[in-house]
């Protein structure tokens, strides 16, 4: 029963990361509308050799089509499956020795989700609704990990050390900072704000700190008719998401990187090696980060880009796990 629940749990997790890792393909290969309708495409459940050009006002391209197909039905498969570990968490609860309250916070973040995905066409690639619907993706994932952690790791019963104690606020802060910088990601991308500054870095149009706009940058506004596909803003709008999405980088990895390097140096057996992973994690996502940048934002990278975001929130929640002990 465990067994067959732990292993629901894994890969219920990894198909979470498969239909983030989709989702950020879908979105910076521009197919965000590619079925211009939800939940299916152009009236079908699949996507169709042709179609009533008088009914749509965008016309058919089958490739951008089915890449955002095989997200929905990516996700919608997710659906089903946590439906089921909530089905089971239910039905087992006694037996899993563990509350129904992630297992329900998680089918209700799914029906959101699926709310989500429907604006998103329907208002056309809104910023507010996108960046919302990649946060939820997240979220998804968060809530889909500390269950699985609680179901493969043993915390301890007590702490080792009191420097551990004071661990707690600051692994808080750091996950609070984290989860800031996926929002500016996400804003920055649903901006088509990542190439505001040309290829420049760490220079942004030869300037440290470029004129930037920022009250438009972030006006957390939404236009009725309005097709936000390639972003509506002037280019100092975009300038400003960019820089602020570079500054929060900038923090979270002196913060975080700093954080990791101390609690190494305490050297506890209870958080392993997952101060380690935090450090690589954080050095590829710089290096992502950069290399998006200088190599105008190619698409195989710029996915990667947001996978090793999904797995750096992981290390992250897996680090503030550990301090709590069981007792």
């Amino acid at each position: 029963m465990q067994k067959t629940y732990a292993r629901l749990l894994s890969v219920t997790l990894l198909l979470t990361l498969l239909v983030i890792v989709l989702g950020a393909y879908t979105r910076l290969s521009d197919a965000g509308l590619g079925c211009p309708d939800w939940p299916g495409c152009y009236g079908h459940l699949g996507v169709p050799e042709n179609v009533d050009q008088s009914q749509f006002q965008r016309p058919l391209e089958t490739a951008k089509a089915w890449k955002e197909m095989i997200h929905r039905y990516a996700a919608g498969t997710l659906g089903l499956l946590i439906l089921v570990i909530f089905v089971l968490s239910v039905r087992w609860r006694q037996a899993l020795r563990q509350s129904v309250v992630l297992p329900t916070l998680l089918v209700l973040m799914v029906m959101f989700q699926g709310a989500l995905g429907m604006w998103t066409v329907t208002l056309l690639l809104s910023p507010l609704i996108v960046t919302a619907h990649l946060l939820g993706g997240f979220a998804t994932l968060s809530l889909l990990w500390l269950l699985w952690l609680r179901q493969h790791t043993n915390r301890p019963v007590t702490l080792y050390a009191p420097e551990l104690s004071r661990l707690k606020g600051l692994g808080l802060l750091a996950l609070l900072l984290l989860i800031g910088q996926i929002f500016l990601g996400g804003w920055t991308s649903t901006h088509y704000a990542a190439v505001a500054c040309g290829i420049s870095f760490p220079t942004c149009h030869g300037s440290l700190w470029p004129a930037a706009d920022f009250a438009s940058g972030f006006a957390f506004e939404w236009q009725e008719g309005v097709d936000y596909e390639f972003g509506i803003l002037e280019n100092p709008a975009r300038v400003a998401i960019h820089m602020s999405h570079r500054l929060g980088a900038l923090v979270v990895f002196l913060f975080l990187g700093g954080l990791m390097l101390w609690a190494i140096r305490q050297r506890q057996r209870m958080l392993g090696m997952i101060p380690h992973t935090i450090l690589l994690l954080l050095v590829v996502q710089v290096s992502l980060g950069v290399m998006n940048v200088v190599l105008a934002l190619p698409l195989p990278i710029a996915t990667a880009h947001n996978l090793v975001a999904a797995l750096l929130l992981l290390a992250v929640i897996n680090f503030n796990y550990r301090l709590y002990p069981t007792h």
